[in-house]
């Protein structure tokens, strides 16, 4: 073996080799889990929870570039557009709270499939969530080194019930996890290519320099064209809700501290004034700087509109603002602070809103949609009849999350596994910001956005309990017994909820049934 053999295995470590079963796995369990995603995905035929926004601002953006208020109450303004009336706009600029691009993506499946078309409406958000049980597939597999370890955790995804739900409402939150998933996926891409890049360059080096004199400047890493993609998919994130700051933030360390550990690897040294210097800047460049690119362009309707939210605000406020900034900025800016005072302040009560600490335990799943019917109406049978839909978890995945993420604490803390890192950096980016506004109205959906991390943490696990190569291989046999039958149980727990989460007609006693604790209701 090579020099440039052992630096690539230190660097890099297992890597599947089964290249066509490592597309045909993960594609297959997306395909499944995207036929039961788009199966009846116009039901139920209403807006449903915070569709009663977006869908209409999707389609004010579509028609003209910017949110239009509606014309009198809102609720009225649903009953209107759920019978199929789409006419309800004003010429006013309404006041939206987050940025324009989950809006615009709702938006294009309006306008393919016609915005009375509730099936339309969701299209767009479906196809995300169908194409992030691919994405999680394809990066656990390069994480973990493990076809197999990779179509488990698709598989987790697909009958995971939030994501299930969220991936059939036409609303924020599935965009905001599918692009911070997609840019933590092309950063994994990327580090493995830095790495490859810098074992083929540390392998050349002469004997000299590496076994008896401490390498003192390393190479430049290459243009990381994955690392832009990266800054592409994550000022897409920010720029559907600013919640992606916090996964650009997060993420952004973490690609400079693989950096500084690869130089460290293969023997640079201070390591650290290398990432700080060579690599910070850089990453800068392509995350931030693109991802501040991306969301000033996603505003381009409202710059290009004459009736947007505050688009004429200096006009009627002479003398306010900042004075040196062109009007235009100036509006923009002075709407960013309504927004940022709505979102940090909001504390209207709501039945559903829970507190983040009873989040992953399942302690408040959000009600998106309940109606009760009596025999004769509409597919009611029986005396009485519920539909709703309910983003109660699949149980077996969170609660075993709880674990499986104090599993890779451990294993990041005490073992410096920069996989059980990787984990906790997408769960801290998604999860830990909202602990920061415990008094806020927020709701337990808002875990869809960090559950693929969870998902991972899973299957980190789950590699565990299958044991590496060298296990025996009555070990290997247990082992699969038990995530067998675990797989078993989610599946089993995602078909038994499935009313629910698809908005089926079932009996009020069934219904009730599935109502483990009074707290679901």
């Amino acid at each position: 073996m090579t020099r440039t053999d052992e630096l690539r295995a230190r660097l890099l470590g297992t890597r599947p080799t089964d290249v066509v079963w490592g597309w045909v796995g993960p594609l297959l369990v997306a395909a499944i889990g995207g036929f039961l995603r788009f199966w009846h995905l116009d039901r139920p035929h209403s807006l449903v929870f915070d569709e009663t926004y977006y869908v209409k601002q999707g389609w004010s953006l579509i028609q003209h570039g910017v949110e239009l208020r509606v014309q009198g109450k809102n609720e009225d303004a649903d009953k209107l557009w759920n019978a199929g009336n789409t006419n309800v706009f004003s010429d006013q600029g309404d006041m939206v709270v987050h940025p324009p691009v989950g809006k615009w993506l709702i938006g294009a499946g309006e306008w393919l499939f016609g915005p009375t078309s509730s099936f339309g409406w969701r299209f767009t958000v479906a196809a995300l969530g169908t194409l992030s049980i691919l994405i999680l597939g394809r990066v656990a597999r390069r994480l973990f080194g493990s076809t197999v370890l990779g179509c488990i955790a698709a598989l987790l995804l697909a009958v995971e019930g939030t994501h299930f739900a969220m991936s059939r409402t036409g609303i924020l939150d599935m965009v905001v996890s599918f692009f911070a998933l997609a840019g933590f996926a092309a950063l994994v891409v990327d580090r493995d290519r830095a790495r490859e890049r810098l074992a083929v360059w540390a392998g050349s080096r002469d004997a000299e320099d590496v076994d008896g004199i401490p390498l003192t400047k390393g190479p430049w890493l290459g243009p990381r064209p994955w690392r832009w993609l990266a800054g592409l998919s994550l000022g897409l994130c920010v720029s559907t809700k600013w919640s992606g700051l916090f996964f650009l933030a997060v993420f952004g360390l973490m690609t400079v501290f693989w950096d500084m550990g690869a130089r460290r690897a293969v023997g640079i040294r201070p390591w650290w004034r290398e990432g700080v210097f060579k690599d910070g800047p850089y990453a800068a460049v392509q995350l931030v700087a693109t991802s501040a690119v991306v969301y000033v362009a996603s505003w381009s309707g409202w710059f290009a509109s004459s009736n947007g939210y505050h688009r004429q605000w200096n006009t009627f406020h002479p003398g306010e603002g900042i004075q040196w900034l062109p009007a235009v900025l100036r509006n923009w800016v002075k709407y960013h602070q309504d927004m940022w005072q709505f979102n940090t302040t909001l504390t209207t009560p709501h039945s559903y809103s829970s507190n983040p600490w009873g989040w992953m335990i399942q302690a408040r799943p959000t009600s998106f949609f309940y109606e009760g019917t009596t025999r004769g109406q509409g597919e009611c049978t029986v005396d009485q009849c519920s539909q709703a839909v309910h983003t109660i978890g699949t149980v077996s995945i969170w609660w075993v999350g709880i674990v499986a993420l104090l599993v890779c604490a451990f294993h990041w803390v005490v073992r410096r596994d920069w996989r059980a890192g990787a984990v906790l950096a997408g769960v801290v980016a998604g999860y830990g910001p909202w602990f920061m506004y415990q008094e806020r109205t927020i709701y337990a959906f808002y875990t869809v956005a960090f559950e693929p991390w969870v998902v991972l943490a899973i299957v980190f696990c789950i590699g565990l309990v299958l044991g590496g190569p060298s296990a025996s291989r009555e070990r290997r046999r247990i082992g699969a017994l038990v995530v067998g039958g675990y797989l078993l149980l989610t599946i089993a727990l995602f078909a038994w909820f499935y009313p629910i989460y698809a908005a089926q007609v079932v009996p009020y006693d069934h219904w009730l049934r599935l109502m483990w604790f009074r707290s679901w209701i």
